[in-house]
């Protein structure tokens, strides 16, 4: 008896030994299909958000991956996000901050208060920051984080005036947030912010709230035409503001606009 138990207990050592190999083995093959699945919708959501940025934006403006711009003299390096289109960079953008920066005896920014709705990335504030603009950067409240990010790494120690941030949904609470005449602006920007959504109204009315008949707060728009929708918002905002064609950019089919408002 005792000669089989010695026997017996070294083969059952086995036994179960080669199971526990085969249930690691499975363990092993369970994971490795679990991260390929994960793998694979990485690379889906990936392939999704650049098929949506090639659609968005062309190419020979901005390309995927890029972060680093040259704008008032100095290195801009811009975190992006594909969570949303409010993290990524516009053509819009870009081109209102070459105009900015190529024109400013014509824009002066200057020890000027300028508000940016739609602010995004913040690449368009830090520009008018490092151009000498006390400057409020706004957007819905999921894109603060980052937009908060880009700003102080791009000014601090760079620009005259710390820019502020702060939550802004277009049409809402705009008397509670910002009263008027409490907050006023010499200059309001917004770049690409017209586009296929549902809250055009809402911009439109959040344009004229901080853009005031008799003020002198001056609206500069940038923005690339991709729908009727688009074109018909145009015509809604030349019937309220006084407009002035500053650029107009065909090959990346760019449009800056100087608006003030109507009396």
């Amino acid at each position: 008896m005792e000669r089989s138990s010695t026997v017996g207990q070294p083969l059952q050592q086995k036994h179960l030994g080669k199971k526990n190999e085969v249930d690691d083995l499975k363990q092993d093959e369970k994971l490795q299909v679990e991260q390929e699945a994960a793998d694979e919708d990485q690379r889906v959501m990936a392939g999704e958000a650049l098929d949506r940025r090639n659609i968005w934006e062309p190419s020979v403006y901005y390309a995927l991956g890029k972060e680093s711009f040259y704008f008032a003299g100095h290195d801009i390096s811009i975190r992006e996000s594909m969570d949303s289109y409010g993290a990524l960079i516009w053509p819009g953008a870009i081109a209102l901050c070459q105009f900015l920066d190529n024109n400013q005896q014509q824009v002066n920014l200057m020890d000027k208060a300028v508000l940016e709705i739609g602010a995004g990335t913040g690449l368009l504030s830090i520009v008018a920051s490092l151009l000498g603009a006390w400057v409020t950067a706004t957007d819905l409240p999921d894109i603060l984080s980052n937009l908060t990010f880009n700003l102080l790494r791009n000014t601090k120690g760079r620009s005259r005036y710390t820019p502020q941030v702060s939550a802004l949904t277009w049409g809402q609470d705009l008397d509670r947030g910002f009263p008027y005449p409490t907050f006023r602006y010499d200059y309001v920007l917004a770049a690409d912010v017209v586009y296929h959504h549902n809250c055009l109204e809402e911009l439109l009315q959040t344009m004229r709230h901080f853009c005031r008949p008799g003020s002198r707060t001056t609206l500069l728009w940038a923005n690339k035409i991709r729908f009727q929708s688009d074109l018909r918002f145009v015509e809604c905002f030349k019937s309220s503001f006084n407009i002035t064609l500053l650029v107009e950019l065909p090959q990346q089919e760019v449009t800056i606009y100087q608006a003030t408002a109507k009396e």
